[in-house]
């Protein structure tokens, strides 16, 4: 006996699934340097920081919380969690043996005589033996799988947040691009009417008027365009947080506070909290219980079977009151051959583990990957807020005094509306790249899985 157990242990059917070797070495570049990677001490605040300490604007919290109660991705994958509960069950419940009662009874006469009642009671019962891991190892393999319908469920939470707050700070980008698109159809509007006193007083000839104009009108039209994107981007969001399209109340861009410093970690703790990067592990390990499986199915199966009735019926005669009847067998099948069956299916099984591994190392590539992104961005779009912070302030003046050089006679009103379409440009472009910083912030928080739960 001693000898089959060892025999078994080796061929693996009863072995645990341990991680196997994976690269994560340098998963994060550094967001300054082109060639190194990342070189940070090993922590993981940021990673860890539930997302009301990441958001912090409470309209965008109301905003999340909703989404989490009423998105229909979250409440589906909630489902999924259930269905996945009901198959454990019913892994864990194949150990029990399988019992059916049913019942008979039969009415008969001969020649329309006396007629004759006959009965039964009768209980079945088959179990199989799990002697060689057949069953334990479904049993894990379905466990496995559970695990990774949790992973998937967390992983959606996290994507609705994310969701919700770039969409939330895409509304506040755009508010503040409507107003700085305002603030210049006032100044285009003002130019445009001094052209034109300036044209009666012959200093002007109408084609630079209509010049101005047409500025004028192109900030108007940028105007709609805007309006058209804010509406298109509260109907995304009504949508993902689970309610009909609607004006969604916000605050503004420059009332935001998201955190500046991360503490990334190295190695493969940086993705401590990626739901995505467990659950592909854990496709592996119900991959590897299903080998384990596969192989189980080349040795015999012990099935005992046991009948039990309390029938009237005995040898023909009907007896009463009726007698207890009882058996029992058991029955062990050993395949021989199976037209190759078994074989192909341990070497599907065995692909599909590989292909599980295969799918674990790219997403653990993936989710470095993301997080070297959002800390290049971050730090790209810092970078340039700053230095169009100081370009806004040189065109607002040189703005100013191109007017200035009008009234002196020694510039034109052209070089005023050249010199308008500069700033309007710079100061959209700043507020994008501010909106850039926080996409980023949101990125991060999503590329290291969402912090803590």
């Amino acid at each position: 006996m001693m000898s089959a157990v060892l025999l078994l242990s080796s061929c693996g059917v009863y072995n645990k699934y341990e991680q196997p070797e994976v690269v994560t070495k340098g998963l994060v570049r550094d967001p300054v340097s082109m060639t190194d990677t990342l070189m940070a001490s090993d922590t993981t605040s940021f990673g860890n920081l539930p997302w009301r300490e990441v958001f912090t604007d409470p309209y965008l919290q109301v905003l999340i919380q909703q989404g989490l109660t009423r998105n229909v991705n979250l409440l589906n994958a909630a489902q999924n969690v259930k269905m996945v509960e009901a198959q454990l069950r019913a892994a864990k419940l194949a150990f029990l043996p399988q019992v059916t009662f049913s019942p008979q009874g039969t009415l008969s006469s001969w020649d329309f005589g006396k007629v004759s009642q006959t009965y039964s009671f009768p209980v079945t019962a088959s179990w199989t033996v799990d002697l060689f891991g057949n069953l334990l190892n479904q049993k894990r393999s379905a466990q496995m799988t559970l695990l990774a319908t949790k992973d998937y469920q967390v992983a959606v939470k996290t994507q609705i947040i994310s969701g919700i707050a770039n969409m939330y700070y895409t509304l506040l980008m755009l508010d503040r691009q409507m107003q700085i698109l305002e603030d210049m159809a006032t100044l285009t509007k003002n130019t445009w009417d001094m052209m034109k006193l300036q044209m009666e007083l012959g200093r002007y000839r109408a084609t630079s008027v209509q010049s101005a104009e047409a500025g004028y009108y192109s900030v108007l039209a940028q105007q709609e365009d805007m309006k058209r994107q804010i509406r298109e981007v509260e109907n995304s969001l009504s949508v993902l947080i689970g309610q009909q399209a609607q004006t969604i109340a916000r605050g503004v861009l420059e009332d935001q506070q998201l955190p500046t410093q991360f503490s990334t970690g190295t190695s493969i703790k940086l993705l401590a909290n990626r739901a995505d990067v467990h659950a592909a592990e854990m496709q592996l390990a119900a991959c590897f219980y299903d080998v384990n499986t596969a192989r189980s199915r080349f040795y015999p199966s012990l099935t005992i079977n046991g009948n039990g009735a309390y029938t009237n019926s005995g040898g023909g005669m009907v007896v009463n009151p009726g007698k207890v009847l009882a058996s029992a067998v058991g029955s062990l099948v050993q395949p021989v051959f199976m037209r190759g069956q078994l074989k192909a299916g341990l070497r599907v099984a065995e692909a599909q583990y590989e292909q599980a591994y295969n799918n674990w190392q790219n997403t653990i590539y993936q989710a470095g990957s993301e997080v070297s992104n959002a800390l290049v961005l971050y730090n790209s779009s810092e970078a340039k807020s700053k230095l169009e912070a100081h370009q806004v302030e040189v065109l607002k003046k040189n703005v100013e005094d191109t007017k200035a050089l009008v009234h002196s006679s020694t510039s034109t009103y052209l070089e005023v509306i050249q010199a308008q379409s500069s700033l309007l440009n710079a100061e959209l472009s700043k507020v994008a790249d501010d909106f850039h910083k926080m996409q980023a912030v949101v990125n991060l928080y999503q590329a290291l899985g969402g912090g803590a739960q």
